[in-house]
């Protein structure tokens, strides 16, 4: 069994593997060693792990993991399966490489645009050569919602809705609007641009707010649940 662990800038997750299959996931606001090493005590069998951070992690969750398993913490140096062609690759985020490398390999031999609608949203391009080429990152849906609200003196802080209206008749459903369905159309603008350029291109969406935009996208896509977690095994079995 394998051991991955993502600390995202909203969500830390824990999940285990046995072989291919996800068997466990386990979600936390704030992952503490204690909360660790009671979620392994159900497994004795985890031999490997991985772990990517985008945030500062307690120092004692990776001594820990270096001691109980082959451990490996991704970074810019980790031997990946595909080629970065990033400019600044020291500067790209674990997560956007966890998900470049899952795509990648969910649809081998095919152009993919991965988009995962988290804390951020994030565009990445990986070419039918295992090539990542790079994409965009934009603040998502809750970001947009506090940015209104922290730096304005009066827009309140809206929490998101499943049916937005184009025209907002008070000031909280005109936020509602133009934060959810300006984050819409900037996601089905960057797909039309990107498909301008890669007509054979395969969409895969990912994230906490997956299920807004698959509803609502009119492009061809395919959601894919916890694409960095799954990503990161890649990764792992690539380096064992």
């Amino acid at each position: 069994m394998k051991l991955v662990i993502d600390f995202g800038n909203t969500l830390k997750k824990i999940a285990i593997f046995d072989k291919n299959i996800m068997v466990d996931l386990a979600v936390f606001h704030d992952l503490s060693i204690n909360d660790l090493i009671n979620f392994l005590g159900k497994y004795q069998q985890v031999d490997a792990s991985i772990l990517s951070s985008v945030i500062q992690y307690p120092e004692e969750i990776k001594n820990y993991l270096n001691n109980k398993t082959c451990f490996i913490e991704l970074t810019g140096q980790t031997p990946l399966p595909i080629t970065i062609k990033y400019k600044t690759p020291d500067t790209l985020g674990r997560d956007r490489i966890a998900a470049a490398v899952a795509g990648c390999f969910l649809y081998p031999d095919k152009n993919v645009l991965v988009i995962n609608a988290g804390t951020c949203i994030t565009y990445d391009l990986i070419t039918t050569g295992k090539e990542y080429l790079g994409g965009s990152i934009s603040p998502g849906i809750n970001l947009r919602y506090k940015a209104l609200h922290n730096f304005t003196g009066m827009l309140p802080l809206i929490e998101k809705t499943d049916d937005p209206h184009l025209i907002g008749q008070s000031t909280k459903d005109s936020i509602v609007s133009g934060v959810q369905l300006g984050a819409l159309a900037e996601m089905e603008n960057f797909i039309n641009q990107y498909r301008k350029i890669y007509r054979d291109l395969t969409i895969i969406l990912s994230g906490g707010d997956a299920n807004y935009f698959d509803k609502k996208l009119k492009n061809n896509i395919f959601a894919v649940p916890n694409i960095v977690l799954s990503g990161l095994k890649i990764i792992l079995d690539f380096n064992a």
